[in-house]
């Protein structure tokens, strides 16, 4: 199994599916790091990883265990964040498709 060099990484893998090396060879002309060209939707699920991997932690959950489990969170939330449609809030208009 592979190691990761630091907790961010597995935040980036479980989330981005890459590392900071990694996006940072995909992209040479690009200045920054990947979570500067993130979407709103991605830095809130990254925000909440980070809390969750925090107590993966605390329950001793071995690295593979904690970035399996952190990217079943962040496809499931990403997918929740970007659905074509939402309900409208209360009073507001109905939301477009």
């Amino acid at each position: 199994a592979f190691t990761y060099a630091n907790e961010a990484d597995i935040l980036n893998v479980a989330l981005f599916g890459r590392t900071a090396k990694q996006w940072r060879d995909a992209n040479p002309d690009l200045e920054g790091n990947m979570r500067d060209y993130a979407t709103i939707e991605q830095l809130l699920v990254l925000a909440n990883i980070e809390g969750m991997n925090a107590e993966l932690i605390h329950m001793e959950l071995t690295q593979g265990d904690r970035l399996k489990r952190l990217n079943e969170i962040a496809i499931r939330q990403m997918t929740t964040l970007t659905a074509s449609s939402r309900k409208a809030l209360p009073g507001e208009k109905k939301a477009l498709s």
